[in-house]
Formats: C-alpha cells, structure tokens, sequence
C-alpha cells in the first residue's frame, strides 16, 4: 500500500519536472559566432596588456604578512602539542612515559620540517628580492 503511493508521488513529480520543461522556451546554449567572437575579444584584451607590471611591494608585503601569520601558528601548535607530550610524559606510567617516548620522535621530525620550511621560504624570498 506505502509502495504505490510512494511511486504515485514519484511518477507525479517526474510528470511535473517534464511538464515545467516543456513549457519552458529560453535555451542557454551559444553560437559558433558567440564562441569565436568572444575567443577574438580576449586575444585582443591580451595583445593591449603586453607589459602588465607588478607591484613588488605590494607582493613582498603579501608574503611577508602570509610568513609571519604561518609561522605564528606553527610555533604556537608545536608548543602547545610540546606541553600535552611534557604534561603526558611528567603524569604517566612507566608504560606511558615508554610511548611518549615514542611519539617525541615524529614531533622533533616534524618542528624539524616545518621550521625548515619557513627557513627555506624565507631565503628564497631573500635571495629573490636581491635579484
């Protein structure tokens, strides 16, 4: 009983989506001379902008506000992961101090990475703003 009405409901809104279709007469679809018009158009805009320049300064302000904002959040996450390892490591067990033991490893290897990282970054964007 459940079953027919709930394929009565279905055939009834298949029936209207079609009939709401069909009534419907804008299209969306572009002409060969649209597309060909509109590819020329942005030729022509490239052809004028030969010489974009770029602001150098707003560009290094970017990157300088982007490296300290990073790097904030990455000094701030390795310390407050290095306390819960501390707290962790002064609070447990024997057992429990043994796997601190062990999850100190990828932590030292990671603040390695992303502190490695942001010196990286930050010589590279020295070397580049000398150049």
């Amino acid at each position: 009983m459940k079953k027919n009405i709930f394929y009565k409901i279905i055939f009834l809104i298949i029936t209207l989506i079609c009939i709401i279709f069909t009534l419907t007469t804008s299209t969306y679809a572009f002409s060969i001379s649209d597309i060909f018009t509109g590819a020329d158009d942005f030729i022509q805009s490239g052809i004028k902008d030969q010489n974009p320049t770029i602001d150098d300064s707003n560009l290094q302000d970017m990157s300088n506000l982007l490296y300290n904002t990073l790097l904030i959040i990455a000094i701030v996450v390795a310390v407050i992961v290095g306390l819960v390892i501390g707290i962790q490591f002064m609070t447990g067990s024997v057992e429990q101090k043994a796997k601190i033991k062990e999850t100190l490893i990828p932590y030292i290897a990671g603040c390695i990475v992303i502190f490695g990282a942001f010196g990286i970054w930050k010589l590279v964007v020295e070397i580049l703003s000398q150049a």
